[in-house]
């Protein structure tokens, strides 16, 4: 797997310190987006949190999964969360090195306590000795924030540059597109109190348990009872050892909602959300600890088409870094149906532009701070796509198109509904669940006359995929 190399400069070290009020929380940025366009160091937020030390671990259990890598683990990864400011609250994202973990804190307006939050998305440094720092904040000190620096610190402090260079696998950008998709289709399947949440977390196993299949858990009275079969109302817990971030903030917990799809037999992705005092930290965890988000394929449908391309074009200018974007209200400002501003939102969350919160049922405004135009010519079974298409592979006859993909050819049929299958071994072993197979995919494209197999223009940074078996 190819990576590109992401350079994060910051004035100078996060860093907690004393101060004549109590302590403050200094996060330095680094080159981010906002409404103002790209600024080198953004401001986001200047005041105090009210519950401190809530956040401070909040904080921390975010930059864990940062670090972590879940899945061969002899390859520690690292890498700055981000922060977005959504003008009534910060939202504090990461993902883990393999990319099967998505962590995000909102700190939601009841828990900031001063000026405006600002609008933008950019790194935060969350070093060594910060965590350090953070790991040791006891009490009730007030706690002062500062997201991004102050404006004499970015005009005095121009040779104190800190900057890091960390590897960015391509892998962890498409994560966060699909993450978003499996995110919005989940349900609220279970809410437990702040006890019972602990009772549960603490009752999971902590080793990986690797060659048995995925747990299950079910409602049963007050608490999630385990079970090996997904019976109706069960939610997947695959991997429950990566929950461990989740132990930072247990015990301020009020709450531990589970959301999850409608189960069909296969193992799912599930969201975990610890409810606290002005706060929510939420882990989405892919269907398998091997599995990472990024070939899950639930973004694919979208980028086929020539239709969501334009649309998202539209929709983009449309965002104005809302907290909360309702699909049907920005359909009307569109002039477009609900369905294909949906598309094109899952269209945009390819270039980390929109994310979804499961707690509100609603997507998000956020600019990633990479240049990811070009995120969605490193997707494999896109690529490929394209390249039957150029190929003259696809040849269509009413409900049934076959598709000479090397020395074979695949059937590939749709149904009534719409609904694509096909006779390779992808299609055999997954059954639609990770997104079409490129034979179902290019078929899908040669219907709707997307034929042109050249990639999409865009600019940005040239990173690598991993040529796994997600390409058949």
């Amino acid at each position: 797997m190819t990576r590109s190399v992401q350079a994060l400069a910051y004035a100078c070290p996060s860093a907690l310190q004393p101060s004549g009020s109590g302590r403050l929380l200094g996060l330095e940025t680094s080159g981010g987006r906002t409404p103002r366009g790209a600024v080198a160091r953004p401001r986001f937020f200047s005041g105090f949190l009210t519950s401190p030390q809530i956040g401070a671990r909040g904080l921390l259990a975010v930059a864990d999964v940062a670090a972590a890598r879940y899945h061969q683990r002899i390859r520690p990864g690292s890498l700055d969360p981000v922060v977005t400011g959504n003008g009534d609250r910060l939202r504090f994202e990461s993902f883990s090195g393999c990319g099967g973990v998505y962590a995000r804190l909102d700190v939601l307006s009841a828990g900031l306590d001063g000026a405006e939050t600002g609008h933008g998305t950019t790194n935060v440094d969350v070093n060594n000795p910060l965590r350090e720092a953070l790991s040791r904040l006891t009490g009730d000190d007030p706690l002062h924030l500062r997201v991004g620096p102050e404006e004499l610190a970015v005009t005095t402090m121009a040779g104190a540059v800190v900057e890091k260079k960390v590897p960015l696998p391509q892998r962890w950008l498409r994560g966060f597109a699909e993450s978003q998709v499996a995110s919005a289709g989940f349900d609220l399947r279970a809410e437990l109190t702040g006890a019972e949440a602990v009772r549960f977390l603490r009752s999971l196993p902590r080793s990986p348990g690797r060659g048995r299949g995925p747990l299950w858990v079910v409602p049963s009275g007050r608490t999630l009872r385990p079970t090996t079969r997904p019976v109706p109302g069960a939610v997947c817990l695959a991997g429950p050892d990566r929950l461990v971030a989740l132990e930072r903030v247990l015990r301020f917990a009020t709450a531990l909602r589970v959301y999850g799809p409608v189960p069909d037999g296969a193992a799912a992705a599930s969201a975990w959300e610890v409810v606290l005092p002005g706060m929510r930290l939420t882990l989405t965890l892919s269907p398998d600890p091997a599995r990472g988000f990024s070939g899950e394929g639930g973004v694919l449908e979208a980028l086929a088409t020539d239709e969501a391309e334009r649309d998202a074009e539209l929709v983009s200018v449309l965002l104005s870094w809302e907290p909360r974007i309702d699909p049907a209200e920005l359909a009307g400002r569109a002039g477009l149906t609900v369905e294909r501003v949906r598309a094109a939102l899952t269209r945009l969350g390819t270039a980390g532009q929109v994310g979804y919160d499961v707690a509100e049922a609603a997507y998000f405004h956020r600019e990633l701070p990479y240049d990811a135009e070009r995120a969605e010519r490193h997707n494999p079974r896109l690529l490929a796509a394209r390249a039957l298409l150029a190929a003259g592979a696809v040849t269509v006859d009413g409900a049934l198109a076959s598709v000479l993909s090397g020395d074979r050819r695949y059937q590939v049929r749709e149904s009534a509904d719409g609904r694509l299958s096909c006779t390779c071994a992808w299609w055999a072993d997954y059954q639609g669940r990770r997104g079409p197979c490129k034979h179902a995919l290019a078929v899908r494209m040669r219907r709707r006359g997307a034929t042109d197999a050249a990639a999409p223009a865009g600019a940005g940074f040239e990173a690598g995929f991993e040529t796994t078996g997600v390409t058949r």
